[in-house]
């Protein structure tokens, strides 16, 4: 008996993870030790400072050694880089760490939902959202990447016409067609083993491609959790 509880602290090395999923609708907690979902409501008003204070109130029966953040947005030296697209104002260079009181990993979320996906060699990850989120791993090394803001065509953007704002405008079986076609371009390009559909907007991809297919958006919170692994099994290295 005591030889299991030794291996068993071992591999989750006697933290418990507190993961952050930062959304323009909602902002969903869990840790691995729980394993149950909570979310709250975020929206245009929501600040930095809001998400941290709601967190602490639905998470107080909690306990938790460190946590993990997916944000909406590039990330620099675990701060957000910029003002988030939907969110409320005070995110950019906001210290998680120091507000939350606990040692604090910030990523990208299309990131953070890349890494819970990730199953070896060289992976893509496309996140269908409000706008197109991008994040590649290649040997366990991965890489937060900003592809949706890459000229595609008549001087708009990749996220111009397969983020939210191209579904409405396009409608459905365009986007699909303009979806494949971005797929395409970034396969080619980039050159990865498989590509990973996550984001809200993917349950409106009808048929994925060759190599193509679909993630889920819990995957975000196995991502947190893979953020403090050390046992090595699938444990990744962050590029920032």
């Amino acid at each position: 008996m005591a030889k299991k509880a030794k291996k068993t602290r071992k591999r989750t090395s006697g933290r418990t993870v507190l993961s952050i999923d930062i959304g323009g609708s909602h902002v969903k907690v869990m840790t691995d030790k729980e394993r149950v979902r909570r979310e709250f409501e975020s929206g245009p008003d929501l600040t930095a400072k809001d998400m941290v204070k709601k967190v602490q109130d639905l998470t107080k029966d909690w306990s938790y050694d460190v946590i993990s953040i997916g944000y909406p947005g590039p990330v620099v030296h675990n701060r957000p880089l910029r003002e988030p697209y939907n969110l409320g104002r005070g995110w950019a260079g906001f210290d998680f760490e120091e507000a939350f009181g606990r040692p604090t990993k910030v990523v990208n979320d299309a990131l953070m939902q890349a890494i819970g996906s990730y199953q070896g060699g060289r992976m893509l990850f496309l996140g269908l959202g409000t706008g197109l989120g991008s994040a590649m791993i290649v040997d366990g090394i991965f890489e937060p990447m900003e592809l949706g803001h890459l000229p595609y065509r008549k001087g708009k953007t990749f996220e111009d016409y397969v983020g939210a704002a191209g579904l409405k405008r396009l409608g459905k079986t365009k986007w699909r067609s303009y979806v494949d076609d971005v797929i395409a371009r970034l396969f080619a390009a980039l050159e990865p083993d498989y590509v990973v559909l996550g984001g809200g907007n993917a349950e409106n991809v009808d048929k994925p491609p060759k190599k193509v297919r679909f993630g889920d958006n819990a995957n975000a919170f196995e991502g947190g959790f893979r953020l403090w692994a050390r046992d090595g099994t699938k444990s990744t290295r962050l590029r920032q």
